[in-house]
């Protein structure tokens, strides 16, 4: 069974942790769900980030998700993917030494990797944006550009990629996000 590291933290966006790891289990994914200081059976708290007509997003109270792996004890060379969830968890979550050496990881061994929203924070603070086209929230515009990237405008329901990174503005752009992701692990889905 081929596995993917889903990283996540407290106020994660509630759909970018939730659809994702609820659309690969059901492809048959093992999805280990992880948080920096978690284990499995604990729980983060999500938020749902709604767009109704402001400048920006309103934020509102999510779900409980329970972790399904210990951040401590996983391997990053028993996944074949790597998918970083949006919301506000990337603010803190880029500041952890580890979350960093997951991205250096997949950068290295060009290990397909999804970041949605927010989560191209955590790959800016890795520094490996450099001549990479990709998107995010359009508020995610300077720094993807300040670290060298190159900021894509995507429609909400458009994914961007650049070798084995692909990413979306927000949870709208799922369908097509994971549809390339598993296209990058070698899946395909027959309908």
């Amino acid at each position: 069974m081929k596995k993917i590291l889903l990283l996540a933290g407290d106020f994660s966006e509630d759909y970018e942790v939730i659809v994702p790891w609820q659309a690969l289990s059901a492809l048959g994914f093992r999805v280990d769900a992880v948080c920096p200081g978690k284990r499995a059976g604990e729980f983060i708290k999500t938020a749902i980030h709604d767009f109704e007509g402001d400048q920006t997003y309103s934020e509102k109270p999510g779900h409980l998700f329970r972790l399904t792996a210990s951040f401590d004890e996983i391997r990053l060379q028993d996944y074949c993917g790597f998918y970083i969830a949006g919301g506000r968890a990337p603010e803190y979550l880029r500041l952890n030494k580890s979350v960093l050496n997951i991205v250096h990881y997949a950068f290295n061994f060009s290990v397909p990797i999804a970041a949605i929203c927010h989560g191209p924070q955590i790959l800016v603070a890795a520094g490996v944006l450099k001549g990479r086209t990709l998107t995010g929230y359009f508020t995610m515009k300077p720094e993807i550009e300040l670290a060298g990237g190159i900021y894509r405008s995507a429609a909400d329901d458009e994914a961007v990629l650049d070798g084995h990174l692909v990413t979306a503005t927000t949870w709208m752009g799922h369908p097509a996000l994971l549809r390339q992701f598993i296209s990058l692990i070698g899946t395909t889905v027959q309908i």
